[in-house]
C-alpha cells in the first residue's frame, strides 16, 4: 500500500466520520472522526455486502463508510446507556 493510499483512506475516513458525527449529532475531534470513518467502512461494507449494494467510487465509498459509522454511533448510544 503506497503512501498516497493510505492518506487518502484517512482524508475518505476523517470525511466519512464528521459527515456521520453531524448526521447523527455526535461530537468529537480529527482523530475520533477518522477512527469512525474507517471503522464505520468496514461495517458500511458488511452492510452493503449483506444487503447485495454496491456503490463504485469515491463517493461511494464515503457513502458506504458514513452509513457504517451513523450504524457504529447508534449502537454505541444504545450500549452506553
Amino acid at each position: 500500500m503506497s503512501l498516497m493510499s493510505i492518506l487518502i483512506s484517512l482524508l475518505i475516513g476523517a470525511v466519512s466520520g464528521w459527515i456521520a458525527g453531524i448526521i447523527m449529532n455526535s461530537s468529537g475531534g480529527l482523530i475520533k472522526n477518522i477512527i469512525l470513518g474507517i471503522v464505520g467502512g468496514f461495517v458500511g461494507g458488511f452492510i452493503f455486502n449483506l444487503l447485495q449494494l454496491s456503490i463504485n467510487g469515491y463517493v461511494g465509498t464515503i457513502v458506504t463508510s458514513v452509513v457504517g459509522a451513523c450504524v457504529v454511533i447508534f449502537v454505541a448510544r444504545i450500549i452506553g446507556r
